[in-house]
């Protein structure tokens, strides 16, 4: 089950996802996303867990649980949506210019 983790702290490691919910079963892998230009945490990340069951677990027992003076927010993962890549994604109707 993947597991979407929000309202990090800053300071919060894989480790410390890892270590938190390896209480409710198998941790298969955690990733806390990172923003690209300063390499700092986003304050989101995801954790697979190897169960549904486990992942059931670990939603009911953390959601709301306050880490590092932060209430977590604990919730199943959604797929992640296609997005246009923003290129040639505006067009007019039946290409008429406007003047």
């Amino acid at each position: 089950m993947n597991i979407y983790v929000s309202n990090l702290s800053f300071h919060t490691s894989e480790e410390d996802l890892k270590t938190l919910f390896s209480k409710f079963g198998v941790v298969d892998s955690v990733k806390i996303i990172l923003d690209r230009e300063t390499n700092r945490s986003r304050g989101f990340g995801f954790v697979e867990m190897a169960s549904e069951q486990e992942g059931n677990a670990a939603l009911t027992g953390l959601n709301g649980k306050e880490i590092q003076g932060r209430a977590l927010s604990v919730s199943v993962a959604r797929e992640k949506e296609n997005r246009s890549s923003g290129r040639n994604s505006f067009s007019r109707p039946n290409n008429k210019r406007f003047f």
